[in-house]
């Protein structure tokens, strides 16, 4: 049994964050990561990080308060209050700490942090690394974390890549580890911890059509669910507005704040069109945006019937050239169009989990000694929808919070606990996954990821209905039944990377579950959650949190109050 004073599971932002500020603390961390962790999808983040600066020249006196009211209004009122101007508060100095740190953001002809617009927002006010800052961003903590784990005089950090967690394990309403299996050798190991933090990105990959990461299961979302953690707001469901057609890979929200153009088959700026969009146009909210670029294509505006054009080619090859070259790589080799002279077909996708597991503004979940931040986490910061550029702040400020209230926690603790627990758990992971190995059942794992991606594509998305949900319940639940019969085609334990993503499919199939149970009660329409069937917001029945339960027999939903704060719920208009 391997023991450390504390535990972070997640290499990405929020997780490095947490580890550094445990490592402040005097606390040994080790940190458990899928992958290398900057192969975290962290990385994949491009059009900037929120901080109220006030660096843009048109951007006037900005400040937390407005910062706080834009996040307020682009949840649809569903973000706790507390969390947001926590958040909001902690914003400039966080991303302050990040540019002394190394990071490489723009700059403005004074040498100031550069800022951009960005949906949803009243102000410039994302700051950003060229349309790379989720690299910049994440490299810079990496270098942060490698300087402390080589220090000689402190030599606390501990970094297992490439370890994959299978269990969490509580005992008596407290968290004394995780179980773990090393990718490459197939070896399952006992991780002895007197606190732990998950920070292990959200679920994005439950759907076919994402702009996530393989990695992107929902597994590190899933295993708390199991141990008796509720999950919070999971309907919502962020839809980005543009991405590569056919390959939904990401097209930052920065080209529509550098001034770029949705046009549908008619060369028009179609957002004129909606009073939803017509005033902020291109830098509506993304939940919006993506609305109303499948209403253009429904209604006979798009391309094929598929996709609606981004144009950038307005805003000159020197502009592109500097702020957006990543994008126009990509374009370039995934799209075959060059933005300097040619639209990009865009069509919306998946992008982000607003929902996580059930925690305070402190990282703080039910469980004693397990805290959670970033994605996985629901704060909750983001509500019903996020606005661009909040992510990565949630990120950075509550992977702080979270480490140095872990290590708060670490610190008080006396003598090791839990041994015992860790021992059965680790020898159930061990049955369960020889029971994996050895199955003669008749389904393959890839057909029932296939079905999942397929149904939750098609009746979980950007407009909902109650038939659509229920027949998506099923079809999830059936799922469910098939996955018990799976059978591996490799049954070797070293660097059986099939085993991984199966064992991983549990985790998305349950975490899918609780998405369509959740938008099946929510009888309204709130931010990313737009059912048809009752197309209004109703604050009277539904302001309120949902919390999913793990059962065996099917998912329990329950309910807790929004906490309201200085801003009272209105009418959402842009």
């Amino acid at each position: 049994m391997i023991y450390h004073d504390a535990i972070v599971v997640g290499g990405g932002l929020a997780g490095l964050r947490a580890a550094i500020e445990l490592n402040r603390n005097n606390v040994k961390v080790a940190i458990i990561s899928r992958v290398h962790p900057t192969r975290s999808h962290s990385v994949a983040a491009q059009g900037g990080i929120n901080a109220p600066l006030g660096n843009h020249p048109r951007g006037g006196t900005d400040n937390w308060e407005k910062h706080a009211l834009d996040t307020v209004k682009g949840s649809d009122y569903l973000a706790d209050q507390d969390a947001v101007i926590r958040m909001t508060k902690d914003a400039a100095r966080r991303v302050v700490e990040m540019e002394h740190w190394g990071c490489p953001f723009s700059r403005t002809t004074e040498g100031k942090i550069a800022q951009r617009p960005f949906g949803g927002a009243g102000f410039p006010r994302a700051c950003y690394a060229a349309d790379k800052t989720g690299h910049a961003l994440l490299h810079t903590l990496y270098q942060q974390t490698i300087k402390l784990k080589h220090a000689a005089e402190r030599n606390e950090m501990t970094i297992y890549e490439e370890w994959m967690v299978t269990d969490l394990v509580v005992e008596d309403g407290n968290c004394v580890g995780v179980i773990a299996m090393d990718m490459v050798t197939g070896r399952l190991e006992a991780f002895q911890a007197g606190v732990v933090i998950f920070a292990t990105g959200g679920a994005g990959r439950i759907y076919g059509n994402s702009t996530n990461a393989l990695i992107n299961t929902g597994m590190g979302i899933a295993i708390p669910y199991w141990a008796g953690i509720p999950l919070k707001d999971m309907e919502f469901i962020q839809f980005h507005p543009t991405t590569i057609l056919g390959k939904n890979i990401l097209i930052t929200e920065g080209c529509r704040g550098e001034g770029g153009y949705l046009l549908n088959n008619k060369g028009e700026r179609f957002l004129a069109n909606y009073d939803d969009s017509k005033k902020d146009m291109e830098i509506a909210p993304r939940d919006i945006l993506a609305r109303n670029i499948v209403r253009e294509i429904m209604a006979g505006g798009g391309f094929d019937n598929t996709y609606v054009h981004l144009d950038l080619r307005h805003l000159g090859e020197k502009k592109i050239v500097e702020r957006l070259p990543g994008i126009r790589t990509i374009c370039i080799e995934f799209a075959g169009v060059d933005p300097i002279t040619t639209p990009i077909p865009i069509q919306p996708g998946q992008h982000y989990t607003m929902g996580g597991i059930d925690c305070n503004t402190e990282g703080e979940t039910i469980v004693k000694g397990f805290y959670v931040a970033g994605e996985a986490a629901c704060v909750s910061v983001h509500g019903a929808n996020r606005l661009g550029g909040n992510s990565l702040l949630d990120t950075i400020v509550f992977g702080a919070i979270a480490g140095g209230n872990a290590a708060k926690y670490a610190q008080g603790l006396t003598g090791k606990k839990g041994g015992g627990a860790l021992n059965d758990a680790a020898k159930r992971a061990e049955q369960r996954i020889d029971a994996l190995l050895k199955s003669e059942g008749s389904e393959t794992p890839v057909d029932v990821k296939t079905a999942l991606n397929k149904i939750m594509d098609n009746n979980v998305g950007i407009f909902r209905d109650a038939s659509k949900l229920k027949d998506a319940l099923n079809v999830v639940r059936t799922l469910q039944e098939k996955y018990t019969c799976i059978k591996l085609n490799y049954t070797g334990k070293r660097v059986n990377l099939s085993l991984g993503w199966a064992l991983e499919l549990k985790g998305s199939l349950d975490v899918a579950e609780a998405v369509v149970a959740g938008a099946i009660a929510r009888e309204e329409s709130r931010g990313s959650h737009f059912r048809t069937d009752f197309p209004k917001r109703n604050d009277a029945n539904w302001l309120k949190h949902t919390l999913a339960h793990f059962n065996t027999g099917g998912v329990k939903l329950g309910y807790k109050p929004v906490n309201i704060g200085p801003f009272e719920p209105k009418e959402r208009k842009y």
